[in-house]
């Protein structure tokens, strides 16, 4: 606990600040009672970003920060730039949370034009903090009700933790994180189902799905990917 108390005090209290000793206190009371370091300090870095955070968005976890770099090195790559004659990419970060996958999309690819979509208000408040003034479309929305148009490649975070598996899951996570972002029904696929039937309706021609899920769902996606009709892995 002394390396995270450590950087509680460096991220978030300055030397000469007044109520620095007061702060650190009820930080490290944070802290034992189980409340996420990210939280506490009140950002986490992801992909070069300084994404901030509250109670209401989900934290941004490394195995996300993973495969979106990974994402982010395939679409800005030369040949596949080259499809788009110069046009902007039009992109969808859904289940978008605290923004951090699209706004490290805008970050790391200049030519993307990124729209955000969250079912909760207090996920849009929060992108819009994250956004820093900068511009982009932020849509309050369940799912595709209210984005109608079609983009070149949509990256989804959805729920997936199956319901039946909640012994599993960290006790801080149960308790400090949005159970909405979390949990995907008893199979965990309850919201993943829903996206996959109208994803491919909101995909331009050759367009692309960038989906987290956990592996051991692999088998049941490829179903529903075979049942929606769409090109599937190898």
């Amino acid at each position: 606990m002394e390396k995270e108390i450590g950087w509680i005090i460096q991220e978030k209290y300055p030397a000469k600040s007044a109520d620095r000793g007061a702060g650190i206190k009820k930080d490290i009371a944070r802290l034992k009672a189980g409340e996420p370091l990210d939280h506490i300090i009140g950002f986490v870095k992801f992909l070069g970003c300084k994404i901030l955070l509250d109670k209401n968005v989900l934290i941004p976890r490394p195995e996300t920060e993973f495969w979106v770099e990974e994402a982010i090195d395939e679409i800005s790559n030369p040949t596949s730039l080259a499809s788009f004659a110069g046009q902007n990419l039009r992109i969808l970060d859904m289940f978008a949370g605290s923004g951090c996958i699209g706004i490290s999309i805008m970050r790391h690819v200049p030519r993307a034009e990124v729209t955000f979509a969250d079912s909760e208000k207090s996920c849009i408040k929060q992108i819009k903090k994250n956004l820093r003034g900068k511009k982009a479309r932020v849509v309050q929305s369940d799912l595709f009700e209210n984005v109608k148009e079609k983009f070149d490649y949509i990256f989804a975070n959805p729920p997936y933790i199956p319901t039946s598996g909640v012994r599993r899951v960290q006790t801080s996570v149960i308790k400090y994180e949005p159970h909405s972002a979390l949990f995907g029904g008893e199979d965990g696929l309850a919201v993943i189902r829903r996206f996959l039937a109208e994803a491919k309706n909101r995909l331009n021609q050759s367009g692309k799905i960038y989906m987290e899920f956990d592996s051991p769902q692999k088998p049941a996606i490829t179903a529903l990917l075979k049942k929606f009709k769409y090109k599937t892995w190898d």
